[in-house]
């Protein structure tokens, strides 16, 4: 429970949203409005849901300089924000997961902006309506942000009246001057018997209920669904009502995960950025942004927090097995080898491609450069051209990549750089028939427990290297993650074993035994 001190705080920050609230929700805009065409707009507004928002939300739906609170540019709605709220509007029984990412609104809309449009509707389209959070606290923070709107929105105020009704957000609970009731509920909480005299929930919004501490018990989890599914359900009449819940999947153990696979749950799936990396999202952020995030979120985090593939430390290799240190000059290696995993959608910059370069000096492997990266195809090449070009003079590196993957297509771009270059890359095809790949990456992964393996200190902080390492921690039977980069770890040190295998194999010629020199 928040302390008196955190409860004082909160009420300060709301008393300043509200004043914020008010001041930029002016009515000037409507200054010279007849009664009817005061009807007409509104009519106009509870019909288009992107326009209601745009209009009474000015404050959500602007970018600010967070130094000088200038107006940096508007945003807009995005289809699936429009999609979800008629979805929710057209439903009267709705059960339904949105499994959107971090940073796209989700409180926002199902917190604020839908219950808001539904209470104003001709015919009013909630009654009752209960947030869930993961504590009571976190809830009643959410109904603060609902009270505001609700009662110093100027442009509401004008066209649906005063709202300000009885108690306030910090007891957990207010009814607005229409009739329309509002409550907090922190997770595990016993819901049951909520009524308003004869009238139970009609909407239930559960927001962001896990957090990796929970989700790290299955048993927790379970249990919390089951408390979901029973006694938050139950609270409705019957069943009878909007059923929601929100957030995004930060593990595959999670209420979240379990409640979208329960029959009959509609779900809803957005993904920050699309197969082309654009971000779905567009309104909002460019792609440029959104590659500035991943970036320095890392991998693991970005895939967790905005493309729902949670990853969790694998079970093939371990954090204490990644190794750094200085490397010798490439003249000292005895033998160096690049292999290239090029993915399979050569056309898109959504996956990943791997390059990796490494050395063999006495019984050490060394992990000398890389290339991981969402990549068009023709980047790639550039980059081993470069490599080349940079080492040629000091050592011979051996290429290769898939013989699968030497379509022509990709061979086509390798050809367009050599004409650029005046050359073309030395780069061979592997041909052997291969084990199934989680097979053949966990044979090697005894060379990085025994302490074989060594990273490029001076690499260490790099995005490729980081992409790579996460890439490599996460691997397990089963995942979905990209492993790109410890597939083509594998090839490489499979190559540079079978020279070293051919070398140590010492023949032995002499007379064939005769099976009476045998007995």
């Amino acid at each position: 429970m928040a302390t008196q001190t955190e409860k004082k705080l909160a009420y300060e920050r709301w008393k300043e949203l509200c004043k914020r609230v008010q001041s930029i929700t002016d009515t000037s805009v409507m200054a010279h409005e007849t009664l009817a065409e005061q009807d007409r707009r509104k009519q106009r507004l509870l019909n288009n849901y992107a326009a209601f928002c745009e209009y009474y939300f000015p404050h959500y739906l602007t970018l600010r300089d967070k130094t000088t609170g200038e107006v940096i540019r508007t945003v807009h709605n995005a289809p699936f924000h429009n999609a979800a709220a008629v979805k929710v509007r057209n439903t009267p029984d709705l059960k339904a997961v949105f499994q959107w990412p971090r940073g796209h609104a989700k409180s926002t809309h199902f917190d604020i902006f839908i219950p808001i449009w539904l209470m104003f509707q001709p015919k009013r389209l909630i009654n009752f309506m209960v947030v869930v959070g993961k504590s009571e606290d976190s809830a009643v923070r959410l109904l603060g942000d609902i009270q505001a709107e609700l009662e110093h929105n100027q442009r509401l105020i004008a066209d649906f009246g005063k709202q300000r009704g009885s108690a306030s957000w910090q007891e957990g609970e207010f009814k607005a001057a229409n009739g329309v009731k509002f409550l907090a509920c922190g997770r595990g909480q016993s819901p049951r018997g909520l009524r308003d005299r004869e009238s139970r929930p009609d909407y239930i919004v559960i927001d962001d209920l896990d957090d990796d501490e929970l989700c790290r018990n299955e048993k927790r989890v379970n249990d919390l669904t089951a408390w979901v599914k029973e006694a938050l359900f139950g609270a409705l009449d019957v069943g009878r009502g909007r059923f929601i819940m929100v957030g995004n999947l930060i593990s595959k153990t999670s209420v979240l995960a379990n409640i979208a696979r329960t029959k009959g749950v509609h779900v809803s799936v957005i993904k920050a950025v699309d197969t082309n990396g654009e971000p779905v999202w567009k309104e909002k952020w460019t792609k440029g942004e959104a590659l500035a995030y991943r970036d320095f979120v890392g991998y693991r985090a970005w895939e967790k927090e905005m493309m729902h593939n949670p990853i969790v430390d694998g079970t093939i290799f371990r954090h204490e097995w990644i190794r750094f240190k200085r490397l010798p000059k490439l003249s000292k290696y005895e033998m160096l080898v690049c292999y290239t995993d090029p993915s399979f959608k050569s056309t898109t910059s959504n996956d990943y491609k791997a390059c990796r370069l490494w050395g063999k000096v006495g019984t050490e492997l060394h992990l000398v450069d890389c290339f991981v990266r969402q990549a068009t195809v023709s980047e790639m090449v550039r980059w081993l051209y470069d490599l080349y070009e940079r080492t040629r003079d000091e050592a011979a590196i051996q290429f290769f990549m898939e013989a699968n993957f030497m379509q022509d297509i990709i061979l086509d771009e390798f050809s367009a750089e050599g004409d650029l270059r005046g050359y073309q890359l030395p780069i061979m095809p592997d041909k052997r028939k291969k084990p199934e790949k989680l097979q053949r990456i966990e044979a090697v992964s005894p060379l990085w427990e025994r302490g074989f393996v060594w990273y490029n200190e001076r690499l260490k902080d790099t995005p490729d290297m980081q992409v790579g390492i996460d890439q490599t921690l996460s691997i397990e039977r089963g995942s979905r993650i990209h492993d790109d980069a410890p597939d083509a770890d594998e090839g490489a040190i499979w190559m540079l074993q079978r020279n070293t295998r051919q070398e140590s194999f010492q023949p032995v010629f002499g007379k064939r035994p005769t099976a009476k020199n045998i007995w």
